[in-house]
């Protein structure tokens, strides 16, 4: 059976072209469209879909934040992000969210093949300039001198909740505030200390003794 694709981007241009590469060169069958976060949502509310191709930015919503919503109406939902940067906190969010690619609109027409046949199988695919940016973030880390800048008593918490495996939905809950909140302290937080991944901030915390018991 045809895999069915839903896909939501909101440059014409770009829908169309990866419309005829996903059903011409990759035997998929784009099964609906959407231009807006809440189009997506009524869709993934009607029926199912093999996978979901997601625009960072969309014109009523964050593509990573309409992914959170989506994975809650439908926990298995594979979804690719296609992004036009390679920002590590970016990729670290899509991550977070239960994303299962992130693929450059640069490099769709040579990625997305790749990146959909990885989440078929059930493999996570990061586009190599995303990997690049992570892996870049994991050096800073280990090559960082031991000082870092003072944490508030609430920043040490957040911290401390990332290091224990928390999205920012769970820290949003543990802490009594909202989740745009909650995403927020948590990318001033890696900006202040210049760490960029999950696996950063867990590093730090075990150094630092904030990791959980």
């Amino acid at each position: 059976m045809t895999k069915r694709v839903l896909l939501v981007d909101d440059h014409r241009l770009f829908q169309q072209s990866l419309r005829l590469l996903l059903e011409h060169q990759m035997g998929l069958s784009v099964a609906a469209e959407a231009q807006t976060g809440a189009q997506a949502l009524a869709h993934v509310e009607r029926e199912a879909f093999d996978f979901i191709l997601m625009d960072i930015h969309l014109p009523d919503a964050n593509g990573i934040d309409i992914s959170r919503r989506i994975l809650e109406i439908r926990r298995d939902a594979r979804i690719i992000v296609l992004s036009t940067d390679s920002d590590p906190l970016r990729v670290d969010d899509a991550l977070l969210a239960g994303i299962m690619g992130y693929v450059l609109k640069t490099n769709a027409a040579e990625e997305l093949q790749r990146a959909i046949t990885s989440v078929d199988a059930g493999t996570r695919y990061l586009s190599p300039e995303a990997n690049a940016a992570l892996l870049a973030g994991y050096r800073r880390l280990r090559e960082a001198p031991v000082a870092t800048p003072p944490l508030s008593p609430r920043e040490r918490e957040v911290v401390r909740l990332i290091a224990a495996g928390e999205r920012t939905k769970e820290i949003a809950a543990s802490l009594g505030i909202g989740v745009k909140s909650a995403e927020t302290y948590r990318r001033r937080l890696m900006q202040k200390l210049g760490l960029y991944s999950v696996a950063e901030i867990t590093r730090y915390a075990v150094r630092e003794g904030l990791a959980p018991e």
